[in-house]
């Protein structure tokens, strides 16, 4: 079983923020102690305490490499080629695509890409794929 889980922060208590933002005033010598950090950002001291250890926000270093992203298409013409011209625009590199038989108008497509040398975060990209003519649905399967 995996120890780590891919989470939206949408959905987490603010103070997991706040400690990553107390912790980096610690790093970036901007406060003295834990005791001015954690009052600077409105925490206790306890909560610092209880998530430091298990709490991160990714950094350019630790984000992904390669992306697993699926895409929902209506099944008309040009459909993937945008999503696929999208995707070259922002510097990421298609690696596979596996496509389904299009059934009720619709196919999805697994697209398995290089994100480390793209323009914008894979949440950005996914965010704009969703606005792209004829998509229906694009969201992120796995990251490694």
């Amino acid at each position: 079983m995996n120890k780590y889980l891919i989470v939206s922060k949408e959905i987490l208590p603010d103070y997991f923020d706040k400690v990553i933002e107390a912790r980096e005033l610690l790093e970036q010598g901007k406060v003295k102690n834990i005791s001015e950090a954690v009052k600077k950002v409105g925490i206790s001291r306890s909560t610092y305490y209880k998530y430091k250890d298990f709490v991160f926000a990714p950094s350019k270093e630790s984000h992904g490499k390669r992306a697993l992203i699926s895409v929902v298409l209506e099944h008309t013409q040009g459909s993937l080629s945008n999503v696929l011209n999208y995707i070259s625009s922002v510097n990421g590199n298609i690696l596979t695509i596996n496509q389904n038989i299009p059934m009720n108008n619709s196919a999805t497509v697994i697209i398995f890409m290089e994100v480390i040398h793209m323009t914008l975060s894979v949440e950005e990209a996914i965010e704009e794929i969703n606005h792209l003519e004829n998509v229906i649905n694009c969201k992120l399967m796995s990251i490694e």
